[in-house]
């Protein structure tokens, strides 16, 4: 994995993490599993990065029963948590969409740059 791919993800996590929750609580082994899945996020990653969100006021949590075992620690987020998307959304399509036309710019030829391909010959004119 490339260092710009590391560092692009470690930038989106929180901002892919709220968009998770904004359409539903959920625990911590199932967002990491939808993370990994969607931007291959290390399963490890996730729990370090729930405590600080939950420290900023971006996600509450509450215990619930399991069917399976103890009960779960669910997250849901907050009004903040629902501001700080907004804005991380906001900022996120800006970014992407610049970063979309540079790359657009270097893939579009140059009206200087010189053609590709063989250069026709004039015709001579001394027979």
């Amino acid at each position: 994995m490339s260092e710009i791919e590391v560092q692009l993800k470690k930038g989106v996590l929180g901002l892919c993490v709220l968009a998770l929750l904004s359409r539903g609580d959920s625990y911590a082994y199932e967002i990491a599993s939808r993370m990994a899945a969607a931007v291959d996020m290390g399963e490890g990653t996730i729990y370090p990065l729930m405590r600080r969100m939950q420290s900023d006021g971006l996600v509450a949590t509450y215990l619930e029963e399991s069917p399976s075992g103890p009960p779960r620690k669910y997250y849901r987020i907050t009004e903040t948590g629902r501001s700080r998307l907004a804005e991380q959304v906001e900022e996120w399509r800006g970014f992407t969409a610049a970063v979309d036309g540079l790359i657009e710019e270097a893939a579009a030829p140059s009206p200087d740059a010189p053609m590709e391909g063989p250069i026709a010959e004039e015709p001579s004119h001394d027979a």
